[in-house]
Formats: C-alpha cells, structure tokens, sequence
C-alpha cells in the first residue's frame, strides 16, 4: 500500500512539475509602483508572442504585445520589448530603458499615475520573464 501511494505521488509531482514548466515568474506585481524591472532570461527557441498589461488605479489597462522571433537571444528580446513598450504606449506618460544588457526598466512619467505590469501571455520558447517591483 506504501508503495502504490509513493508512486502516486511521484506521478503527480511529475504531472505539477510539467504544468508549471511552461509559466512565467511574475514578480510581485499585486500593486502599484512607479517603476518595474523587467528580467529576460534565455533566447528564444520559437517565435511567439508575449503580452504584458499595464493596470492603472481608476483607468483603463493597457496591453502591449510583443512579438519575439526565434533565435533572438536574451539582450535582443530585451531590446524587442523596450521597442514595442515606446510604440504602444503614450510617450510622455512612460521612460523605457534597457539596463544591463538583458533587462527593461519602465518609468512612469510626470502625472502617469503608478501602475501594475503582468505578463499575461508567453508562448516563446525557453524565454523565461521575471518582474520585479522597485
């Protein structure tokens, strides 16, 4: 009886591992700041499409996509979403950087309220997001 509940329970740790092989790390994104970093990890192994919504106290969201092609490796991801961000988003409202190569930093800027940003959608492969809060 031992034996058949520890092979369960490896079986869905297996099944747990492989659902969350595919997520994202969102970062502690549940509030609001004035600035977000945005960490890319890994090139891309499939071109994809991420989406990132920027949610504002009493407005509207914003979603911006972002469409990354394979074999970009991580700087150039980076440099992909800043390009996207200063497209699609209103360019007195929003500074947007790249920081260390491989890292996006966003801004807000004179009377932009404070906002939250999540990766609402990844299908790149190998891309891995990280979002941190400073």
């Amino acid at each position: 009886m031992k034996r058949h509940m520890v092979l369960i329970g490896l079986v869905l740790t297996a099944l747990i591992l492989e659902a969350c092989a595919g997520t994202t790390s969102a970062g502690n994104n549940d509030s609001y700041s004035n600035k977000w970093r945005i960490e890319v990890s890994e090139g891309a192994k499939s071109t994809g499409t991420m989406i990132f919504r920027f949610s504002f106290e009493n407005q509207a969201s914003i979603d911006v996509e972002v469409g990354v092609a394979e074999g970009a490796r991580e700087n150039k991801v980076a440099a992909v979403i800043r390009d996207a961000f200063r497209r699609q988003l209103p360019r007195d409202g929003f500074h947007i950087e790249k920081d260390d190569g491989e890292d996006v930093l966003v801004k807000r800027r004179g009377d932009t309220p404070r906002f939250a940003l999540v990766l609402i959608t990844n299908n790149v492969k190998s891309v891995r997001i990280r979002l941190d809060k400073e």
